[in-house]
């Protein structure tokens, strides 16, 4: 071989070989340098922020429940099936005779091309959310009190990707990807064949579908969760909505609490009588639970934080929302770590930015959120909060796929150095397949927990123990 044609090669290949380390550099899964509860409670163990190119993908295979399968309890506790046969069950909602609401509901479709599309595609699909939304709300009834539903019905269908629900004054107010809307309702009935009335559009597409409404203790006003359509703004501030876009503006600025047109990452306040909408609270990359804490009557919210800094970053988190607060997204995390990937950068804000109250965890998917006012699971959960951890598709290993409940102290807040306590767990088989995967938690009339799991397709009840 002659030298020219040999140094040619050797070349070659090393010119293969630099490309294909720094093609795996970019494109390695990051792998967790701290546990799942160390990046937990009031002040968690925070690293260096390590930014990806490519998102690390480890979401558990999603498979179902094999014949007699089921979660496991904490000691004390017990677990039974409420429900089954469901189809991609997410969300519930107590009505004051006991029936049990249900949307069945997955992401409506998305209108995202090329090879993003596709890696979005199958990731759901292995999730367990690739099929299309049932977009309906059923109607479970336990009429004999032995913990199971014995009757169901389809309360409402023709819906778009619904997910939260709320009673309010003879109407009740359901929370579709893109609209608020309500239909005339008395607790007893099992079918609404009225139109729906349109209270408030919500800006949809893009990441983040989901939409919860709670009603306010007084019953006066709705509050509106709308998650952003993004990871981190990439797309632009103006698709997160004119909130974000006036920020850096200074004659804008003052407006801001006002602009609640198209607004995203956001939690919205509404009046159902004049449809009148303020943003009540905003940096919130993906609110989703929403409940009121039973002492002081304060709204709280847990939130899904941003992908692509490392398994161990951000966490995502419990908090108690304050009217007018900003929460950092998407120019900062954890009440003021800067994302330095958010271009044009905005120091000036980060001195307003509200540190959350409590954090669950890298990447767990908080997504549940209730209060144990009314459960009836022992001394132990008397006074705190439930909480289902959906599970993460971009942490290695995996982390969440359970329930847990975070214990409060006598001031509405979570407890001094509390942690996280797992309350139902077995999510995950022993080879790592979503056996099923949890989303809202609820009390029912008799105290105890019922866990809506959309891998299942199961509603799970958890009592205490006989």
């Amino acid at each position: 071989m002659r030298p020219i044609l040999r140094h040619a090669l050797i070349l070659s290949g090393i010119a293969l070989l630099v490309v294909a380390i720094v093609i795996w550099q970019f494109t390695r899964p990051d792998i967790a340098q701290l546990s799942e509860i160390a990046v937990t409670g009031k002040t968690p163990e925070l690293s260096a922020p390590r930014p990806q190119f490519f998102p690390t993908m480890a979401v558990a295979q999603a498979t179902g429940w094999p014949s007699g399968g089921k979660p496991k309890a904490a000691a004390g506790l017990q677990v039974t099936a409420f429900a089954g046969g469901l189809d991609h069950p997410r969300w519930l909602y107590r009505l004051p005779n006991g029936d049990i609401l249900v949307a069945e509901t997955n992401s409506p479709p998305r209108n995202v091309g090329g090879v993003t599309g596709a890696v979005m595609g199958s990731l759901m699909k292995k999730a367990g959310a690739g099929g299309d939304s049932p977009n309906r709300i059923v109607l479970l009834r336990d009429t004999d009190g032995n913990g199971t539903a014995d009757q169901r019905s389809v309360l409402l269908s023709g819906l778009n990707s619904p997910f939260g629900m709320a009673l309010l004054k003879g109407w009740l107010y359901v929370a579709n990807t893109d609209a608020l809307v309500r239909y005339p309702f008395t607790p007893g009935e099992t079918k609404i064949t009225a139109k729906p009335e349109k209270i408030l559009a919500l800006a949809g597409g893009g990441n983040h579908w989901a939409r919860n409404v709670v009603a306010a203790p007084d019953g006066n006003s709705l509050f509106v969760s709308v998650g952003s359509s993004s990871n981190i703004a990439e797309n632009g501030l103006e698709a997160e909505g004119g909130l974000y876009a006036r920020v850096g503006q200074p004659d804008e600025m003052a407006k801001i609490g006002t602009v609640a047109q198209g607004a995203r990452a956001a939690i919205l306040e509404v009046n159902p009588d004049t449809k009148a909408t303020r943003v009540f609270a905003w940096g919130l990359r993906n609110p989703n639970g929403m409940a009121f804490e039973p002492h002081s009557k304060s709204l709280w919210t847990v939130v899904n934080e941003r992908d692509m800094l490392g398994s161990d970053m951000p966490p995502d988190y419990l908090t108690q929302v304050d009217f007018g607060a900003f929460y950092g997204w998407p120019w900062a995390y954890w009440g003021g770590y800067p994302d330095k990937r958010v271009q044009p950068e905005q120091p000036g804000m980060l001195e307003y930015v509200k540190r959350p109250d409590f954090a669950l965890g890298a990447h767990v998917a908080p997504l549940g959120l209730a209060f144990a006012s009314d459960a009836k699971l022992g001394p132990g959960y008397a006074n705190g909060a439930f909480i289902g951890l959906h599970g993460s598709w971009n942490r290695e290993p995996v982390s969440g796929y359970k329930v847990v409940y975070v214990p409060f102290g006598d001031d509405g807040f979570p407890a001094k150095g509390a942690k996280p306590r797992d309350l139902l767990t077995g999510f995950l088989s022993a080879d790592g397949k979503a056996l099923g995967r949890p989303v809202g938690v609820i009390t029912d009339a008799s105290g105890a927990l019922l866990v809506a799991d959309d891998v299942g397709n199961m509603i799970w009840r958890v009592s205490a123990g006989k």
